[in-house]
């Protein structure tokens, strides 16, 4: 089933609450199609950076080859920030008087630790991903961060554009006046060339400032299409079958439907095995009367179920293990 879902889409977006798996399902996921012959690129958002605890190395903000059709890259929260930041500052300098730039590092210093600013910086590095992963990979797979940080990232496109459409009308409204300015000038028979040249300067950083809202704003456009696009994306919630995991699940699956996002698989991880001893029985039983919530709840979204394993999934070879569980 999940496999089959990997098969038919070039994005999956795996998600749900921390420690049910996220990572382990969604890097067998990208080796299982990598092995079929498909080029695989892996993502973790998550600041854990669980991918390198996985395969037992490190892998940084730069695609890595894990192994043969599978690449494999972090995004750093604290980087991409930093990297952020320093665009936009660059940008700021280039645009304002150098009178004004000791004011705009202290502004852009300050901006750093500001609510959100780590979630739209990561987005921006998304829709770049995406951008390029789309022309160089077969299939892209996202593992996210717990629950609530990936579905406020995922309602992040549709307001992220929204507030860069007010900047970008805020903007045509001081051009507007600046060229009325302008135009005043002119009529008042100013002809001081080195005025004309102060102009059309101005006209310079007034367009330089729109072309960078423009392709902001394209670019989470064009993020929020791919996102709401069904037969290109879909997102797999991996839970364990206890209590807490499926309450989150169906909670997340109901974010996720009002972004627009289609949830295509649910993927329960861990399932203790039915046979055995009283014990497992018992826990067996236990769990299914959490299932049968979750069946309730999200009765159309198909389920599959992989059972609890022995032993921790660290290294390449004991992925490819449990790429078998997922057939």
């Amino acid at each position: 089933m999940l496999l089959d879902l990997a098969r038919q889409r070039k994005i999956l977006f795996f998600g749900g609450k921390g420690g049910v798996g996220k990572t382990t399902v969604s890097a067998a996921t990208a080796l299982a199609r990598a092995n079929e012959g498909a080029k695989v690129l892996l993502v973790s958002t998550d600041p854990a950076h669980n991918l390198g605890h996985l395969f037992d190395r490190k892998i940084g903000s730069r695609p890595v080859r894990i192994t043969a059709g599978l690449d494999a890259l972090e995004l750093d929260p604290e980087e991409t920030v930093d990297m952020h930041l320093k665009e936009v500052t660059s940008a700021l300098h280039q645009l304002m008087p150098v009178t004004q730039h000791k004011e705009i590092d202290k502004h852009m210093t300050l901006s750093r630790d500001a609510p959100g600013m780590q979630e739209a910086a990561i987005l921006e590095r998304i829709a770049e991903v995406v951008e390029t992963g789309l022309n160089d990979y077969d299939l892209i797979v996202f593992d996210t961060a717990p629950s609530g940080h990936t579905a406020r990232l995922m309602v992040l496109p549709e307001m992220m554009s929204a507030w860069t459409e007010g900047l970008i009308k805020q903007r045509e409204k001081a051009d507007r006046f600046a060229e009325f300015v302008r135009e005043l000038g002119r009529d008042s028979s100013m002809e001081d060339k080195t005025f004309g040249g102060e102009q059309d300067e101005e006209k310079q950083k007034e367009s330089k400032i729109r072309q960078i809202l423009l392709r902001r704003r394209r670019k989470f456009s064009d993020l929020r299409d791919t996102l709401a696009n069904t037969d290109l994306t879909s997102f797999v919630i991996v839970l364990a079958a206890e209590r807490l995991p499926v309450l989150e699940t169906i909670e997340l699956h109901e974010k996720l439907a009002h972004s627009g996002i289609q949830v295509e698989c649910l993927v329960v991880n861990k399932r203790t095995p039915a046979e055995g001893a009283d014990f497992l029985r018992d826990r067996h039983a236990q769990e299914a009367v959490h299932l049968e919530l979750l069946d309730k709840k999200l009765p159309k979204v198909p389920r599959q179920e992989v059972e609890l394993i022995a032993r921790d999934v660290v290294g390449l070879e004991a992925l490819e293990a449990f790429v078998e569980k997922l057939s």
